[in-house]
């Protein structure tokens, strides 16, 4: 008997005890430049370090990109991959080596950013400003 307390002690005592912290910012209600949605928002998890953007058209917008695009949808959803770099948070890379975007936020901000880079030459675009930020940060 005592050897199984010993070893139940032992085996709780050498357990690896983690606390996951996450932390999860939404930017919602955020306008366009370019086009009118019902419903415009960004969610990053900075744990899994993925970005979703939740958005739906607003009519005349969706028949506009629906003239040319019959796979284009009035309610769409699509995740990135994302990182921090500079106290910046960057979706990966979409494009080719010599022209690539990606989306900008910075942590706090309203505004996202466009970045585009083509043969080294960096241009930064506003793109969005979102009337609400929640932060959520869970613990477990």
């Amino acid at each position: 008997m005592r050897g199984i307390n010993l070893f139940i002690f032992t085996f709780f005592l050498f357990l690896p005890i983690q606390f996951v912290k996450s932390e999860i910012i939404v930017l919602s209600k955020c306008d366009d430049k370019q086009d009118e949605f019902l419903k415009n928002e960004y969610i990053f998890n900075l744990n899994e370090l993925i970005m979703t953007r939740n958005y739906v058209y607003k009519e005349k917008t969706y028949q506009k990109y629906r003239l040319t695009d019959l796979s284009v949808k009035k309610n769409n959803t699509y995740v990135r991959n994302i990182y921090e770099e500079n106290g910046k948070i960057l979706t990966h890379k979409h494009g080719y080596p010599q022209f690539y975007t990606q989306i900008l936020f910075e942590k706090g901000k309203q505004e996202i950013f466009m970045k585009t880079v083509l043969n080294d030459e960096e241009g930064i675009s506003k793109i969005s400003t979102c009337k609400k930020i929640e932060k959520f940060k869970d613990e477990s």
